[in-house]
């Protein structure tokens, strides 16, 4: 194991954040808007968020930085505001994690899908990966503690990220989607837990896990075959429940009681980091860090 996260890793189970998307509309982002415009027209709102999941008791936050890579910036005019969308998402939870009450915060630096299929053929592997490796060392410039390369549905452009973010010398965590197939144990190219652990690992992740999808209790079972194939740290990442529509907007019915009483079987099953995705909230952190720490 990366001797960094052995260290970090001897306090027990390190708590994530959660959702960011949801936050920010809750802090007035428009649906269908791009959230990481918002670190250069309104940096205030995202440190709220920030904020918010370090004074929850999150050990490690993320950063704005979901879709920054030329291509998904590029879709909204942005793509040649890599590096300073990048940079200054970056900054504004660096600036948070200072803030905590509770001992040192850790910052890993967000990279989601480019949004484009390789198998499509409408760009090359080697386009993709200079587009994720663009994005990853805006990233360094500001020194986080690590990457996390997230939501892949892809193992081919999860490996080409990873790759990417590996260049900069941080950790970097490596989350696949499972959500398809008749148990939602298979990412939507039909991968599963096992290929993705084998995959990641050769690829150079230093942390291997799974995000988004479905709920946290679909999530134990894929925690557990993971644990059975590597002795990597574990990042697990849980929606609130699956999502409804009520009045056109998207809501998430699970509690954040009962997210984290599932979360304890993810610590039983092998997870070292924990936190949640979509639906999640700052108050969805707190409950996990009373459950986890006092039982």
């Amino acid at each position: 194991m990366n001797t960094i996260l052995s260290d970090w890793l001897q306090s027990g189970t390190l708590l994530l954040d959660g959702g960011w998307g949801t936050q920010l509309q809750l802090r007035g982002l428009e649906t269908g808007a791009h959230p990481d415009l918002w670190n250069l027209a309104q940096p205030e709102k995202v440190r709220e968020v920030a904020e918010a999941y370090v004074a929850a008791g999150s050990n490690v936050i993320l950063t704005n930085t979901f879709g920054a890579t030329r291509f998904t910036l590029g879709r909204h005019g942005y793509e040649d505001k890599v590096e300073e969308i990048n940079r200054a998402g970056v900054r504004i939870s660096l600036e948070a994690a200072k803030k905590s009450q509770n001992g040192d915060v850790k910052v890993f630096a967000s990279i989601g899908p480019s949004g484009v299929v390789l198998m499509m053929g409408n760009v090359t592997a080697d386009d993709l990966y200079a587009a994720f490796l663009e994005q990853a060392q805006a990233i360094a410039l500001e020194q986080p503690d690590g990457i996390v390369v997230e939501t892949m549905s892809d193992p081919e452009e999860a490996v080409l990220a990873v790759k990417a973010a590996k260049t900069t010398g941080l950790p970097v965590a490596a989350c696949m989607v499972f959500d398809s197939g008749k148990n939602k144990d298979r990412t939507m190219m039909g991968t599963t837990p096992e290929q993705a652990v084998e995959r990641l690992t050769a690829a150079g992740a230093d942390i291997i896990g799974s995000n988004c999808g479905q709920g946290i209790d679909g999530f134990i079972p894929i925690c557990q075959r993971m644990r059975a194939v590597t002795k990597l740290p574990i990042w697990m990442k849980a929606n609130a429940g699956l999502p409804e529509m009520v009045e056109g907007k998207t809501v998430y019915r699970q509690t954040p009681e009962k997210f984290a009483e599932s979360a304890q079987q993810l610590v039983q099953a092998g997870a070292n980091f924990i936190g949640g995705c979509c639906g999640t909230t700052p108050e969805f952190i707190a409950a996990l860090k009373m459950k986890i720490t006092h039982g």
